[in-house]
């Protein structure tokens, strides 16, 4: 019935436009009632946070931002070179474990390096039992702090840098690469001068993916105790009770975030390569030897090692001694919560960005195509403003309906939008709606426009086609943007905390919370199940590169 109804309304040639158009606007509703506040006086609130905070928050977000950058370019952009340019033990096992560190939250790796490194850590304690030392008889770097905030971040998100370098590595003109070998330029020189500059789209949109999922984090800081953007939206919400200046906060730090987006945007629009050639089954590697080869191996192995291996054998540990703890504290009822609300919010996510694919596919006109991108902007803005930007207008129709109702019938109709799940999932789709819409689009342009045509010539209708000849061959696809947007809303911890429905929690919520009463053991089988789930997302995404090169050495 629903299918023969959706073939019927999707043989109107008036839909998709139509459709995508009225989808943008309710998606990018969250954002533009937090722009609208800019204009909105938040009285003495907002004056207070002028003069008391709002710097702190504005110079510790660019020193983290700038303190993951450089951790980022460094690890993502050197391991990227050379495991596509140097032969040493491992690169073959480093190409694909790299990325494993995207499948760890920062706010988990900031649990584990907690447990490690503070005071009554197993490192400081057994420092201190080896060399007789008592507290405060030595010096050792703070963890909590922001610079240790920028370690963990970094240890995450340089796999989005890594990942997009190594692709421009491997497409690059490698005729370019052997000319300035033969000119006398070695293989540093080469990479400073040639492959480096060449790359640079794609390093600057790297660096762009990590620096907004900075700007985005809310756990890590808030733990560590750095005041930034995202903490003083919650402080200003819920500890002085002002949406406005709340709001207001978020408009600013959506400032900083659509900046990086223009710079992303501007550094695309700037490249003007071309790659020419064989690309990597042509690659000579220069095989390195004695020391350069152990610092290679040592160079790829450190952020593996504590980007992921370190801190997953911890949480390991944590689980499998805390395992009794983590059961009777209703692991399973978190874990049943999560999954269901992940696998709602990606069914939802994968319909939706099909039908916004589609239209898009039907009819690219300019209207639909800025219709699709404004529907998949949320991805690019942190939890904390969408659930800012959900919660204002969802109470506001709240308390209107409610007045109604008292005025005409005497009953209170209550909260029926704020604080549902409801509420939630619209949230999860507005965040992470861009990354399946992506994933279909992709697939989408895989398949040729003639066999739309053929299906045509055969009488069947776009919707008819859309059953019966796409979505068998989108399957892949559309199961991997499923799959992503599942783990993704697993993962999000700011929006679900400010949203979620009064005694709802998750496995990101509860790890929080253990973590915040310094039960960090405690919080080991929430977090691990989260580190597992985020596991699937990276080898598929291991195997796509995989393909995509095999694919592309067979047509070289």
């Amino acid at each position: 019935m629903a299918v023969s109804v959706f073939i019927r309304f999707s043989s109107a040639s008036w839909w998709p436009p139509v459709t995508v158009a009225l989808l943008a606007a309710v998606l990018a509703l969250p954002v533009l009632v937090v722009v609208s506040f800019i204009f909105v006086p938040a009285g003495e609130v907002w004056q207070h946070l002028v003069d008391t905070v709002l710097a702190d928050y504005v110079v510790n977000s660019l020193l983290l931002m700038l303190g993951v950058a450089l951790g980022t370019l460094i690890g993502g952009v050197g391991t990227a070179w050379l495991t596509t340019m140097c032969q040493f033990p491992g690169r073959g096992l480093f190409e694909w474990a790299l990325l494993l560190p995207m499948a760890m939250p920062a706010y988990i790796i900031a649990y584990t390096y907690t447990g490690l490194l503070d005071v009554a850590g197993p490192v400081q304690s057994g420092l201190r039992e080896l060399m007789a030392w008592g507290y405060g008889d030595y010096w050792f770097p703070r963890v909590r702090s922001l610079p240790g905030a920028a370690v963990m971040l970094s240890l995450v998100l340089y796999p989005y840098v890594y990942m997009l370098a190594r692709a421009a590595f491997l497409s690059q003109s490698l005729a370019v690469l052997e000319v300035s070998r033969t000119l006398g330029n070695g293989p540093w020189r080469t990479f400073l001068t040639l492959a480096l500059p060449l790359a640079r789209p794609a390093v600057v949109a790297g660096l762009a993916l990590a620096l907004m999922e900075t700007l985005a984090d809310y756990g890590t800081v808030e733990y560590f105790g750095v005041a930034t953007f995202t903490t003083g939206i919650f402080r200003t919400w819920f500890g002085l009770g002002n949406p406005a200046a709340a709001a207001q906060l978020a408009a600013v730090l959506l400032g900083f975030v659509f900046l990086l987006i223009v710079l992303e945007s501007w550094s695309r629009a700037g490249a003007r390569y071309h790659a020419t050639g064989s690309r990597e089954q042509s690659i000579r590697r220069l095989r390195l030897r004695g020391f350069s080869r152990a610092l290679a191996w040592l160079f790829c192995l450190l952020p593996l090692l504590f980007g992921f291996l370190l801190p997953a054998g911890q949480l390991a540990f944590w689980s499998w001694s805390f395992a009794t703890e983590g059961a009777s504290d209703g692991f399973w009822r978190l874990a049943t919560n999560s999954l269901a609300l992940a696998a709602s919010t990606a069914l939802l996510a994968v319909l939706l960005a099909l039908l916004l694919g589609y239209g898009k596919r039907l009819y690219p006109v300019a209207s639909v195509r800025l219709s699709a991108r404004v529907a998949g902007l949320g991805y690019a803005v942190p939890g904390t403003v969408i659930a800012v930007g959900v919660l204002i207008p969802f109470a506001w129709l709240d308390n209107a309906l409610d007045a109604r109702m008292r005025e005409w019938f005497g009953l209170s109709t209550g909260l029926l939008l704020s604080g549902t799940l409801l509420a939630l999932i619209f949230a999860y789709l507005v965040r992470f709606l861009a990354v399946a819409l992506q994933t279909v689009e992709s697939g989408l342009g895989k398949i040729r426009p003639a066999i739309d045509d053929a299906s045509r010539s055969l009488g069947l209708a776009p919707g008819q086609t859309l059953w019966r000849v796409h979505i068998p061959m989108l399957r892949g696809s559309l199961l991997t943007a499923g799959l992503l947007v599942f783990v993704d809303v697993l993962k999000e911890l700011p929006a679900t905390l400010i949203l979620r429905p009064f005694d709802f929690n998750t496995l990101a919520v509860r790890a929080y919370e253990l973590a915040a009463d310094e039960r960090l053991a405690d919080s080991g089988p929430a977090a691990l199940t989260i580190v597992l789930a985020g596991l699937l997302p990276v080898i598929l995404l291991s195997r796509a590169i995989t393909r995509s090169r095999l694919a592309e050495a067979g047509s070289g």
